[in-house]
């Protein structure tokens, strides 16, 4: 920073970063607070900017530097044409991803043209911008609520981005289409449907985009990539852990047969977590994916029960079930002990 402000006061920026709460801060916390802390050592937005540019185009992208963007995020949501340009500029460092998000809200018809123009943008890292900024339901960030309820100004960016040459892009717009599945179904299916069979790259992101939609069982799906009901298929020898302890691990195993080829079969297991409050909520989990010649096939698999910091577990019965295709085959309760 020095390099490109050279009154920038490295001294007191340190102390304002490590205060007595830093080590209780959590990363966005600290991702907040470094922002702020460095708001007290520049001057005005206007001129902070141009520092901000210089300094940020000395780091490699890496989501580190995110204070940068969330800098015009914090201070610049007045600054609109500035903000833009410097939050084109910083995602090609860091990622502008969520600091794009309090723009769209505030002027949504501006941001979005200006998103267009970005999804034609020959840096990769602005392209996913115009992608991964406009996310309904993005995690960790604020959610996009117009376009939750209508995505349709979200479909002519990916459209737009569907044959991307990166897959850094093309990521982006499949995850964007899975968040949309969430809220759209048949939205998301349709799109599917007229989007398959181009070349593929595109077919893995309509795959990638479907993932929700394939865990949720939703028929036109299932039947789009080949996934009819399995009814030749018998579920034999379904064990599962009676008992597994706190950070321990649920076994099961079992046997499919059948009296001609398994054929095209898409494995996954359930396990209804108990809750704090004593009900259950399921969680799906894919096993395999495989068109298969063999009349015989055997499954073996494990869950962990090792703390995590995005699922909490409690003690009390659950169940795990198997799925073919999407249907429930077969399921067996287990106990998890503290």
């Amino acid at each position: 920073m020095v390099q490109t402000y050279p009154v920038f006061d490295t001294q007191k920026f340190n102390a304002l970063i490590f205060d007595r709460n830093w080590e209780n801060k959590e990363l966005k916390q600290r991702m907040r607070h470094i922002t702020e802390s460095l708001h007290q050592c520049l001057p005005d937005y206007e001129q902070a900017i141009p520092i901000l540019k210089a300094a940020s185009s000395q780091f490699s992208n890496t989501f580190t530097h995110m204070f940068f963007p969330e800098y015009a995020e914090l201070y610049g949501i007045n600054h609109y044409d500035i903000s833009m340009d410097a939050l084109e500029h910083f995602t090609q460092y860091s990622s502008s991803e969520f600091a794009i998000r309090p723009f769209i809200i505030k002027y949504p018809k501006e941001t979005m043209q200006h998103m267009q123009t970005w999804a034609k943008h020959k840096n990769e890292h602005v392209r996913r911008l115009a992608s991964e900024g406009c996310r309904p339901r993005l995690p960790w960030a604020m959610q996009l609520p117009a376009f939750v309820q209508d995505p349709s100004p979200v479909l002519e960016i990916l459209e737009q981005l569907k044959h991307d040459e990166s897959l850094y892009v093309r990521r982006s717009v499949a995850n964007n289409l899975n968040d949309i599945a969430k809220d759209h179904p048949q939205f998301v299916c349709d799109i599917a449907k007229s989007w398959l069979g181009f070349d593929a790259d595109t077919d893995w992101l309509v795959k990638h985009a479907c993932r929700t939609l394939l865990k949720q069982a939703h028929p036109e799906t299932l039947a789009l990539f080949g996934f009819t009901p399995a009814e030749h298929v018998q579920v034999q020898s379904f064990k599962v852990s009676p008992q597994v302890s706190w950070g321990g691990k649920v076994k099961f195993s079992a046997t499919l047969n059948s009296d001609k080829p398994l054929g095209k079969l898409r494995l996954e297991f359930a396990i209804d977590f108990m809750k704090a409050n004593g009900k259950t909520t399921r969680k799906v989990f894919k096993i395999s994916e495989s068109s298969l010649k063999e009349t015989s096939k055997t499954i073996q698999k494990s869950f962990s029960f090792k703390p995590i910091s995005t699922r909490k577990y409690y003690a009390g019965e659950h169940q795990l079930s198997l799925i073919i295709n999407g249907q429930e085959c077969a399921k067996q309760p287990f106990l998890l002990t503290s």
